[in-house]
């Protein structure tokens, strides 16, 4: 049985975001974590404050989920898709696993 979203490497990530820069990337670490380093362009909503900001997620496009080591935004991608989400992507190895460009806040 399929668990409703898309496991996805760093690498592939990597390559979505250089053909298309406006991917939705929705990073549930805390805002400690966000502000040491994350992707541009990467939206933080804290996996605690996901279920009162699902509304800022836009569900007629892809969405890329990130965190530290690939745990909290599975637990994202596996709450979404519990309340009908689609076209969900967990980025396995987190930001931990991330080589590319990060900004800092």
């Amino acid at each position: 049985m399929s668990k409703g979203w898309q496991d996805i490497t760093t690498e592939q990530v990597e390559s979505r975001l250089s053909k298309d820069p406006g991917i939705q990337l929705i990073d549930v670490r805390n805002p400690d974590e966000y502000e040491v380093g994350h992707i541009p362009g990467a939206k933080l909503i804290p996996l605690p404050e996901l279920p009162a900001r699902i509304n800022e997620i836009d569900q007629s496009r892809e969405v890329i989920f990130i965190c530290r080591s690939g745990n909290r935004s599975g637990k994202a991608c596996e709450y979404l898709t519990q309340l009908g989400f689609a076209n969900l992507n967990n980025m396995v190895g987190g930001m931990l696993a991330w080589t590319g460009k990060q900004e800092r806040n």
